[in-house]
């Protein structure tokens, strides 16, 4: 478990980078251009049981019996910041881009209005 986290921070950091923000504090960047649809990493952590810093909180399963589950972010996507107008989206725990993403541009995603 451990080899495949190291290989999937090691693709991860090929990808993105930690800068300063100018949404809020530091931010998530793209290191090169990121098309469309494509895969940009999976939010890793423990699970969480309350909300805090760095939690993400998605819905699993069926509409009716969905259930939240949320992870605490251990890996570079918990400096991911809000914009409305956000240019990447979580499938479960793993993040999309929905645009194409330039070298250099902030990665965001949109908090929601619970936030």
């Amino acid at each position: 478990m451990k080899v495949r986290r190291r290989e999937h921070d090691h693709e991860l950091n090929e990808l993105v980078a930690v800068g300063e923000s100018a949404i809020h504090g530091r931010g998530l960047f793209a290191t090169r251009r990121i098309a469309r649809d494509e895969y940009i990493g999976t939010f890793c952590g423990p699970p969480a049981k309350r909300d805090g810093m760095h939690v993400l909180w998605v819905y699993e399963g069926d509409d009716e019996d969905a259930m939240a589950v949320g992870r605490i972010g251990r890996n570079l996507l918990r400096f991911l910041n809000h914009d409305a107008r956000c240019n990447a989206v979580f499938d479960g725990f793993d993040l999309y881009a929905v645009r194409a993403i330039r070298s250099g541009e902030e990665i965001t995603i949109d908090y929601g209005t619970d936030w």
